[in-house]
């Protein structure tokens, strides 16, 4: 692996301009969206740059691919995040289940095996 994508998968913290670059959008969108967004929220260091998380940009992407991919209006990309939570709590359940199913089976075969 080369050092600098190992420091990539590494790097805990994004700054704005990073950031930007990565969705290929103005700092300032970003920033305005920080305001609009509840669950877009960058610490800052005591300079007061924003620091991105991992999880910053997991929900930076779903703005993105609401606004600007599939045409929302913040407010209509707004309530659909709010209403998101929900559908991923059965997507969850069923992924849950369907592990614990695989896990039956393994500990089956594992038993034959003995």
């Amino acid at each position: 692996m080369p050092v600098n994508e190992k420091e990539e998968t590494e790097k805990l913290y994004y700054s704005i301009s990073e950031v930007s670059e990565l969705f290929d959008l103005n700092a300032s969108t970003i920033r305005f969206w920080e305001k609009e967004f509840e669950m877009l929220s960058p610490t800052k260091n005591k300079k007061g740059n924003r620091l991105f998380t991992k999880k910053d940009i997991d929900h930076l992407a779903q703005i993105v691919e609401l606004v600007k991919q599939k045409g929302f209006t913040i407010q209509g990309a707004k309530e659909q995040l709010k209403n998101k939570p929900a559908s991923k709590k059965g997507d969850n359940e069923e992924v849950i289940a369907k592990l614990k199913e695989i896990k039956a089976k393994l500990i089956k075969l594992g038993n034959n095996e003995a």
